[in-house]
This record gives structure tokens, C-alpha cells and sequence, in this order.
């Protein structure tokens, strides 16, 4: 099953209040955010691998020696996550999910299937009152 809002039962306030304070304190304390991935890559279920120890060991320790801020970035199609081009001790292939994938029309499909998900979830959050524009920051189909 799909949860965008992981453990929203257990949030008293509405998911866009956790949002802003999320980015008041970012902008405030001048930090950056990333998503490591330490679960699926090459592939969906049954096709791909696990994504090893040692690259997820590489990639946590570029983000805390400050490596990965000499590094160029590429931006993702459908999520506008940027992803680093290169990493040390990082097989450049496991850092944009699509080059993972041997068959890239279905890593499109899959990324394109999951943005759609993203999108259509993102509509009951939004309300009347909103200072921000959510579409112009989540994920595109």
C-alpha cells in the first residue's frame, strides 16, 4: 500500500503545519535535507537488489565529511530531487535511480505511476489558507 504521510493517525496537526515548521527551522539553522536510498535499486521487486551496506556507508559519509558538496548534481525528471553525479566509493550508476535500471521505459513508468500517486495524495492537504503553492515543489507526472 501507498503512505505518503507515514504515521499521519498519530499527528495532531495538519501535515502542512510540520511542513512549514520543517522549513522555517532548515532556513533558520542554513542545514540541507537527504534522502538516502537503503532499500530497492536496479529494478522492481524481484528484479532489483538491495542497495549494499558499503554504498549506503559511502553516501552517508560524503554527506558528513562535506565531499558531496564538491560534486555537480543532476536534477530527477518526475520529483526534483537533486541526485550528485559522483560520489566517492559509490558506483555512479546506483546514484540516479533510472541509470540503475536495465529496463529504463519501466523505471519510467514505475517513476511516472509514482509521482501520479504522490500528486493525487498531495490534493487533501491543500486548503484555502495556504501561503504556498505545492504543486510548484512536489513531484510532476
Amino acid at each position: 500500500t501507498f503512505s505518503a504521510c507515514f504515521g499521519e493517525a498519530f499527528l495532531p496537526l495538519h501535515p502542512t503545519a510540520y511542513a512549514k515548521l520543517l522549513g522555517e527551522k532548515m532556513e533558520k539553522h542554513n542545514v540541507n535535507a537527504y534522502l538516502v536510498n537503503t532499500g530497492w535499486v536496479g529494478g522492481g521487486y524481484g528484479v532489483g537488489s538491495r542497495m549494499s551496506i558499503k554504498a549506503t556507508r559511502a553516501c552517508i559519509n560524503a554527506i558528513l565529511d562535506g565531499s558531496i558538496n564538491d560534486v555537480e548534481f543532476d536534477q530527477t525528471r518526475w520529483f526534483r530531487l537533486n541526485i550528485p553525479k559522483t560520489l566517492p566509493g559509490v558506483d555512479d550508476q546506483l546514484l540516479n535511480p533510472r541509470n540503475a535500471w536495465a529496463d529504463k521505459e519501466g523505471f519510467d513508468n514505475t517513476a511516472n505511476k509514482l509521482a501520479g500517486m504522490f500528486i493525487e495524495n498531495f490534493k487533501k492537504y491543500v486548503t484555502d489558507n495556504d501561503d504556498f503553492d505545492y504543486t510548484q515543489a512536489g513531484p510532476m507526472a
